[in-house]
């Protein structure tokens, strides 16, 4: 392509170094001193660096909390560490008439089993609530309601 009549075709825009006045063979990214120029005193000697001790740490005390899992209750004896005496034990089931128990009872006198026949849900284990307690400590760990 070609320029206009009457004007002169454009030449290469300046280099990096040119537009900013840096000289390339210097070993630092500053502008090279001229010949006989002496540096300024203040960029010979920098400030000097002073160190301030940091603030020191407190020894750390470390404390292992160990946090038991909650136990889940059902109808069936349950392997666990007892809270009251820390020891491995298998629970101990006894058995109370709970809300189940007396719905039972009640459905079954509306029914017409009056004679005493209401209260056999109280002699089956699987309608009465259950209490887990130690072996050990006899401590009552917790309760398994049924309703």
């Amino acid at each position: 392509m070609s320029a206009p009549s009457g004007f002169p075709c454009p030449s290469a825009p300046p280099s990096y170094e040119e537009t900013t006045g840096i000289n390339v063979n210097y070993p630092y990214p500053y502008p090279a001193p001229e010949p006989g120029q002496r540096p300024d005193a203040k960029e010979v000697n920098p400030p000097p660096y002073v160190v301030q001790p940091g603030p020191v740490p407190n020894p750390v005390t470390v404390q292992t909390v160990y946090v038991q899992q909650p136990v889940v209750l059902y109808d069936r004896p349950v392997q666990m560490c007892c809270p009251n005496c820390n020891k491995v034990i298998v629970t101990h089931l006894s058995y109370t008439s709970g809300a189940l128990a007396w719905l039972s009872c009640g459905g079954l006198c509306l029914l017409g089993c009056i004679a005493g026949c209401c209260l056999i849900p109280f002699c089956i284990d699987a309608l009465r609530d259950v209490d887990h307690s130690c072996p050990n400590c006899k401590a009552l760990i917790g309760s398994y309601k049924r309703l």
